[in-house]
């Protein structure tokens, strides 16, 4: 019997592990949410207004799969290896500390499998402004999060701003939650909209609904929408007491004269996402960059250039729920050893290329353009872990990335460059192409503001170790693996 590893329990994971145990494998998930549903499915039964949750029926299927299935969550899953061809045993192995975050006894667990999943989907990319580091400052995913988990608003009057459709949920969360959400500002401008999500609209019938939804519960909340906007400054001393938006141009630099202040306490920050690499990094797997980012390549069969690992969800490119549903079916039956024609394939292989389809448009519409480095002032906090400035980034522009942590120690806190990576990477090749005379301009700008950089292509998303772990769990790891029944 094939066995199956799969890392990361959201939509792609899950989808995996139902496809995998439908074709016969035995199938174990490792994953560090306290339970199923990653970052998608946050919502609690009975507290989580269903108006913030779509998929429910479809996630208690994937949750009701998982019987069949050996489950770690909380899983902090610090090593993933490959063995050489030929090598006695399972081609993949995975080792984890099981357990609390903080606590000191957490169980050391071996997994060995012969094809491995990545579904380690993304987290949010918020693009760094002058205060943003005051308290009441959040990333729109973590708003999102306490609202649908908690039901807790992160202030009385938020202001929603970034790029991306992802916005519009988020504050119809916070306005469900009771916040009064005194606007959503898309720093794309009308010209890119259009470019985007404009033609062939037939294409977009399946979005129609959700669309629908969101325009109503503006019009309900009388949430303002304001297209071309940005906040470009966070006003306060000991918390956020307002922020300043501006217009921007199509490269989203701001106009000058065009500021004004409103009036807030919180403000949810997205500018996307940024998909999880370290695993794929770690084993080897081909990730290319371009103007949306970096993302694992893979085959029609969500084959990666590892053999015997898939991937599947938001680290093969952002596409939403939709898009990771079907390339985990897809990933999870082919690492199971189904064939590419199988029919119980043909509905995966259908959604997934309309989803591959959307995401090209979403990226058209709202990807991130190079001048958001315009709002930056010498002092802007980058790194906040470290607090390292702008300024501290831009003298040792020089510096290869992969040192760069030494030479600032931007990237060495406890995120890890999770969150300020790809704004170094970008300030740095910006830097680097206006001492070479050149400018930050062009298409090669465009990949630099990316993080998808000459150098240090994988500078901030290499790691030595996946995750955190105590002296005492790596030497519990050396254990042998542990007996599936």
């Amino acid at each position: 019997m094939t066995r199956v590893a799969i890392l990361g329990a959201g939509p792609a994971g899950l989808a995996a592990a139902e496809a995998a145990l439908a074709a016969g494998a035995r199938v174990t998930v490792l994953d560090e949410g306290a339970r199923p549903g990653g970052q998608f499915w946050r919502h609690r039964p009975g507290l989580t207004d269903p108006r913030m949750q779509h998929g429910t029926r479809r996630f208690e299927q994937l949750q009701a799969a998982l019987a069949g299935a050996e489950v770690h969550s909380g899983a902090a899953v610090w090593s993933v290896e490959l063995r050489e061809p030929g090598e006695a045993g399972a081609a993949v192995v995975l080792r984890a500390a099981v357990g609390p975050v903080d606590g000191a006894g957490r169980d050391a667990v071996v997994v060995e499998a012969d094809a491995l999943v990545i579904a380690t989907g993304a987290h949010d990319l918020a693009l760094p402004i002058p205060g943003w580091t005051l308290p009441g400052v959040t990333t729109a995913g973590a708003a999102q999060a306490l609202a649908k988990r908690d039901g807790v608003s992160v202030g009385r009057r938020t202001l929603v701003a970034g790029a991306g459709p992802f916005l519009l949920p988020v504050a119809q969360s916070l306005a469900l939650v009771g916040s009064e959400v005194v606007g959503i500002h898309e720093a794309s401008r009308i010209g890119a909209l259009a470019s985007g999500w404009l033609p062939k609209p037939w294409q977009l019938i399946g979005k129609s609904g959700e669309l629908a939804e969101y325009a109503g519960a503006l019009v309900r909340h009388r949430i303002p929408y304001r297209i071309g906007s940005g906040v470009v400054r966070v006003l306060g001393d000991e918390r956020v007491e307002g922020a300043v938006v501006a217009q921007l141009d199509a490269d989203w630099r701001p106009l000058p004269g065009t500021e004004r202040i409103i009036e807030c306490d919180a403000v949810a920050l997205g500018h996307g996402f940024t998909p999880r690499l370290e695993a794929a990094i770690m084993l080897g797997c081909e990730v290319a960059g371009d103007r949306r980012g970096r993302f694992v390549v893979v085959d029609d069969a969500q084959r990666t250039s590892q053999p015997q690992v898939f991937a599947a969800g938001e680290v093969t490119g952002i596409g939403g729920a939709d898009a990771a549903l079907a390339e985990g079916a897809i990933a999870g039956s082919r690492a199971a050893g189904l064939a590419q024609d199988d029919p119980r394939l043909r509905d995966a292989l259908r959604v997934r290329d309309r989803m591959r389809r959307f995401a090209q448009r979403l990226e058209t519409a709202h990807g991130i353009r190079r001048g958001w480095t315009a709002w930056l002032d010498d002092d802007t906090i980058i790194c906040r872990c470290e607090a390292v400035a702008k300024r501290a980034i831009v003298e040792r522009a020089e510096v290869p990335l992969r040192a760069m942590r030494l030479a600032t120690r931007a990237g060495l806190g406890p995120c890890q460059a999770r969150t300020c990576g790809r704004a170094v990477e970008a300030i740095v090749a910006e830097t680097r192409m206006t001492v070479a005379g050149g400018g930050a301009t062009g298409e090669a700008a465009d990949g630099a503001s990316a993080g998808a950089e000459g150098d240090g292509a994988t500078g901030f998303d290499r790691r030595p170790l996946l995750a955190p772990v105590r002296l005492g769990e790596l030497g519990g790891s050396d254990r042998p693996p542990r007996e599936e029944n």
